[in-house]
């Protein structure tokens, strides 16, 4: 039996079913390599779905000792993910992993102990990563002239990376000048993680929907450049890889 020059590429253990056997069979074949060929092919989705889960989780893991050492963990995993996502582009590699061990480090001390003393310092170091690897995510959706889907997710993740990584500064800021930001409800406290990260997604986005607020000089200068930021971003990243797309069709 002769076979075209499309059916000779199918595998062996497909080219032998005859019937709606094969129909059964492909999915299957496909399937066999689970998550972790998810994981590979599509670093920026999987990276945009945990930062999207850890907002949604954090509200409920991080008013006790035992939710902050979960969260802590959490922040391990999206780190790992962060790093992943670096070494999808052309970006260093070894920047992100200098940069990631001790943050990792950080976060599993405070997960054991439950301590919140080290995290200033933590929240320093996960700043520098987010950046890092927004900017390196960021050159590589400019330097890309063909738009793939992992590109599309990458937009998401590269957001919600500058949002999570203003959100850390806030949080130093806060922790070196006590009272940068205040609220209508507990005026004088110390704002948590969530509320900087709120405040952090309705400045990036530009909604203006936060009740948290800048009051010094340095925290507001801070939120300008968010600020800045946000807009930059739809203007030149988000305008230009929709401009490619159309293009392509």
């Amino acid at each position: 039996m002769r076979f075209s020059r499309r059916q000779r590429h199918i595998p062996a253990p497909l080219a032998r079913c005859r019937g709606p056997l094969n129909g059964f069979r492909l999915p299957l074949r496909l399937a066999s390599g689970g998550v972790p060929t998810f994981l590979r092919r599509e670093p920026s989705a999987t990276l945009l779905a945990a930062q999207l889960a850890a907002v949604l989780l954090y509200p409920f893991m991080g008013d006790n000792d035992a939710g902050r050492a979960l969260f802590g963990l959490f922040g391990v995993v999206i780190l790992g993910l962060v790093v992943r996502a670096v070494r999808a582009t052309a970006a260093l590699t070894w920047v992100a992993v200098v940069v990631g061990a001790p943050t990792t480090a950080l976060l599993l001390v405070q997960a054991v102990t439950g301590s919140t003393a080290l995290q200033p310092y933590s929240a320093a170091l996960e700043a520098i990563l987010y950046f890092y690897a927004a900017g390196a995510l960021i050159a590589h959706l400019v330097a890309d002239a063909h738009v793939t889907r992992d590109d599309l997710f990458a937009v998401g993740a590269t957001f919600t990376l500058v949002a999570w990584a203003f959100a850390y500064t806030y949080l130093v800021c806060q922790a070196i000048e006590p009272g940068s930001f205040t609220a209508a409800v507990r005026p004088h406290a110390q704002r948590s993680l969530m509320e900087l990260l709120f405040l952090s997604f309705t400045t990036l986005t530009s909604t203006g929907l936060s009740d948290i607020t800048p009051i010094e000089p340095f925290a507001r200068a801070l939120v300008m450049i968010e600020e800045l930021a946000g807009l930059a971003y739809v203007a030149m990243l988000v305008s230009r890889l929709v401009a490619l797309t159309v293009m392509r069709r």
